[in-house]
């Protein structure tokens, strides 16, 4: 053992809460979803496609738009969490 004693290192660290983008990400392709059912469905039955091409179809008009959304949604967070972010000092404990 040293005899000296060593003062802890110390540094700064930044604290925030960042949000996951797969759920919003997935989000996104559930409302697309549900958007291309509601329209697959609701609506008169053209007899040239049957529903399930047409929600096939939808889904795939609906979910790219709404991934993006999920997207935006999740960088504002990102961004909100950023602007929130505080300082801390930690120490390293030699345990």
């Amino acid at each position: 053992m040293n005899s000296e004693q060593h003062s802890p290192e110390r540094r700064e660290i930044t604290i925030r809460r960042a949000p996951r983008f797969v759920p919003f990400l997935a989000l996104g392709v559930i409302a697309g979803f549900i958007a291309a059912l509601v329209v697959a469905y609701a609506g008169p039955a053209d007899p040239t496609y049957t529903r399930e091409a047409t929600l096939g179809f939808f889904t795939m008009m609906f979910a790219i738009p709404g991934v993006c959304l999920g997207a935006l949604a999740a960088l504002l967070l990102d961004w909100i969490s950023v602007r929130k972010s505080r300082r801390a000092i930690v120490e390293r404990d030699e345990d």
